[in-house]
């Protein structure tokens, strides 16, 4: 709908984002887990064929800034917008003071256009309070084990990414070699389980692959935390 409207008027699109998650700096203690890091979501923004990506840097001082500030500073001064579509329940600024009506008021003042975009739900239907897409119902999808659902509300098929890494071998001697991945621990996981997947290496080839994500009980009591191994089915 943005590269829509840009068209009709003669405007360039650009989204906006943070390079952090506002909570990681706000209230690190329950800040929610990150569906994809800043590369794969550049990746995804770019996928659609918007024109940039602007990336703010979001530390304590962008934490104190005014939502007045930033609409001048971000929107105004540094992209000259003239056409700002969020979603209807958009907050912003310091507090997360700013709100839809704050940045439609500020418009007229500065000479943009605001375009709310009303929340859907699963269906693509009107959203309720109780069922709507959004970053919460993907999460909770996830770490329930649904992947049907998450993908669904995604648009995708959900996507982590790792380095590998050395494990204890144990899964090659038994005949299934699997790549053990170190994930960051700021992105969601899916449930402990075994799941049917892909693996794209780095040079972009994507392989059949069976996943567990787990805390293996068969070897160890007391894991700390769940491993991620991907085996691959056609290597």
């Amino acid at each position: 709908q943005v590269r829509s409207l840009a068209a009709e008027r003669g405007l360039s699109t650009a989204v906006v984002t943070f390079d952090e998650h506002p909570a990681a700096i706000v209230r690190p203690e329950s800040a929610p887990a990150l569906l994809c890091d800043l590369d794969q979501k550049l990746e995804l923004l770019a996928a659609t064929g918007v024109d940039r990506t602007v990336v703010v840097h979001f530390d304590e001082v962008r934490a104190k800034e005014s939502a007045e500030d930033f609409v001048t500073g971000t929107l105004v001064e540094r992209l000259a917008a003239r056409l700002v579509v969020v979603g209807a329940d958009f907050h912003f600024g310091h507090e997360r003071r700013g709100n839809v009506a704050l940045l439609d008021a500020m418009g007229r003042q500065h000479g943009f256009e605001v375009r709310p975009i009303e929340l859907v739900g699963t269906a693509g239907e009107p959203a309720n309070d109780g069922h709507k897409v959004s970053s919460t119902a993907i999460r909770a999808a996830l770490r329930s084990g649904d992947l049907d659902a998450a993908n669904h509300m995604l648009g995708r098929p959900h996507e982590v990414r790792g380095r590998v890494g050395h494990g204890d071998k144990r899964a090659r001697d038994l005949g299934f070699p699997t790549a053990n991945l170190a994930i960051d621990d700021r992105i969601c996981l899916p449930a402990d389980g075994i799941y049917a997947g892909w693996a794209t290496t780095v040079d972009g080839t994507a392989h059949p692959t069976a996943i567990s994500l787990g805390r293996r009980p068969t070897f160890y009591d007391d894991q700390p935390v769940s491993l991620l191994e991907a085996h691959l089915l056609d290597a």
